[in-house]
Parts: structure tokens; sequence; C-alpha cells
């Protein structure tokens, strides 16, 4: 069984829940607190232990690039002033044995073609994808770190998944699966944005995948669904009718900060928990009077 070590960034989407926000800036650059929503993805996947990051870009995206690009000016600015916990801070952005690729999508047709983009960087091994507008903190064992255990287990594709109210199951991919253990799932059936009477469970898969190589050979063959796009989880009912195909419920919360109110949720929580910010921004959060915003 072969190690992942790949993991892909689709970041090409146009962010247009934010904007005027996003009109020249990507919504993976939106900082909560003090680091970009691109930057917590790919801490999470090399705590996970993979080493090579494949972004599938669009236009407008060159700030990620030079996000986890050498920058030479301030790096020698932040030196001749000696401030050097900055400077530290900034050269480990990207730890040293950890390579970015960068992958243009020339056209914006869905997660399952933005994936489908990375072939040529992950030819035949498995592969994870990261949708990092989904902030998900895991404690000390991140999300895609408890996923990859479960593929190391048992050597399947692996979706994270977690339970939402019945009222939001046209928002997500929902799954129909069958209990094998504690958070573990065997996926018999997905549907792609069911409404709530058509949906077969509230386990909904969010942006955590562990892929087989197998996926590009169904991608190949999927055809546009909802949206006019194509879907990943329609290329993924399609491996599930040949092979075991898993949810699993990982431990840690979600921030959907492709939403206005999850960003801000994942703002304010960052922030409480921030080793500079947390006690003061607390203390001014315990004197608003929330009453005046009425």
């Amino acid at each position: 069984m072969k190690k992942i070590r790949k993991v892909v960034f689709p970041v090409a989407g146009l962010g247009t829940r934010f904007l005027p926000a996003t009109k020249a800036s990507p919504k993976e650059m939106l900082p909560v607190v003090d680091k970009p929503l691109i930057q917590y993805a790919v801490e999470e996947a090399i705590a996970a232990g993979m080493d090579q990051m494949i972004f599938v870009t669009g236009r407008t995206k060159n700030s990620i690039m030079d996000h986890f690009d050498k920058a030479y000016e301030l790096e020698a600015e932040l030196e001749a002033k000696q401030k050097t916990e900055m400077l530290n801070m900034i050269q480990s952005i990207l730890p040293s044995h950890v390579s970015c690729v960068y992958i243009r999508q020339s056209e914006a047709l869905g997660l399952g073609h933005a994936v489908l983009c990375a072939l040529p960087a992950i030819e035949n091994e498995p592969f994870a994808v990261i949708l990092a507008d989904d902030l998900i903190d895991g404690g000390e064992r991140s999300c895609l770190t408890q996923m990859v255990e479960q593929y190391e287990r048992y050597s399947s594709s692996v979706l994270g998944v977690e339970r939402v109210a019945e009222d939001e199951t046209h928002k997500y991919g929902i799954v129909d699966s069958v209990p094998l253990e504690k958070n573990v799932h065997r996926i018999d059936g997905i549907i792609e944005k069911p409404s709530p009477e058509d949906a077969p469970s509230t386990l909904a898969v969010v942006g955590r995948y562990i892929l087989t190589p197998d996926i590009f050979d169904l991608l190949k063959k999927t055809e546009r669904g909802a949206g006019g796009e194509i879907q990943l989880t329609d290329a993924i009912a399609m491996q599930l009718k040949k092979k075991q195909v898993l949810a699993y419920e990982f431990n840690g919360n979600r921030y959907d900060c492709g939403s206005k109110l999850g960003y801000l949720q994942a703002t304010v929580e960052h922030a409480l928990k921030h080793d500079e910010l947390k006690g003061t921004f607390k203390d001014y959060l315990a004197k608003l009077d929330l009453d005046s915003f009425s």
C-alpha cells in the first residue's frame, strides 16, 4: 500500500459569496485572525505526513503562489531590523521538505473537473483533497491525520463526513451507509445535494477526501450533474459499485468559511485560542453591549 504523499487543493472558485472582498483576491486568502484559510489547510496536510501540495488554480489566484514562495525583500527587511521572530515565522510557512505544484483549471466546471486537472501530478498514487473553505479544528490530531489512519487500516477511499440538520441536506453530498465501527461507515450510495425528503441520511460529505487513483478514469466518464458541473460525488458513486468506499465521522469542529457566518465563527473562536489575543479579546467580548447592535 502506497503512502499518501500528495494533496490537491481546488482553489479556482470565484468566491462570489464574499464579494467585493474576493474581486481581486482569492477567498482562500481570507485571513482567520493572522493566517489565510489556505495556510490552515496546508498545515493540516503537512501534519498528516504529506509533502507535495498540488494547487488547482484559476485567474486572480497568484497571491496563493506568492504566499508560499520565498519573499526575499520582506525577509531582508526583517533581518535588517532584527525582527527574528517574525522572520522565522515567515520562513516556516512552508517547510523545506514540502514542494508545491500549480495547475491552471481553464474552466470552472466543478470539483470533479478540478480534481481531474490534478491527474498529471498525481499519476498512479492515492491522494487527498482538501477544500480550504472548510476549516476543521481537529485538536491534537487533525482531521486528515485521522482519515489517513482509516485509509491505512482499510486500504479504501475515505470521505470525511459530519451530521447536519435535515433542512441542510440540499447543501451537501449525502451518503447512504452502514456502520462498520465507531465513526466508520461503509457507503452504499451517495447523492449530491438532495432535498430533505430525498436524503438517505443526514451524514454530509465535507471538504476532506482520501481517494484511490482509479477515481480519475471514473471522472473522465462523469457527465455534468448538479449545477451543470462535473461532480466528484458522481464519480465516487460509480467507484463504490466496484469497491469499498468509507465515510468517516471525524473528531473536531468544522467551520464553513464559504459562508459569512461560518467565517465569522471561525475568526472569533480562533481568536479566543490565539496566544497573543485570547485574554484581551475575551475581555473585549465580555464588555460588548450586544443590545446596542440590534
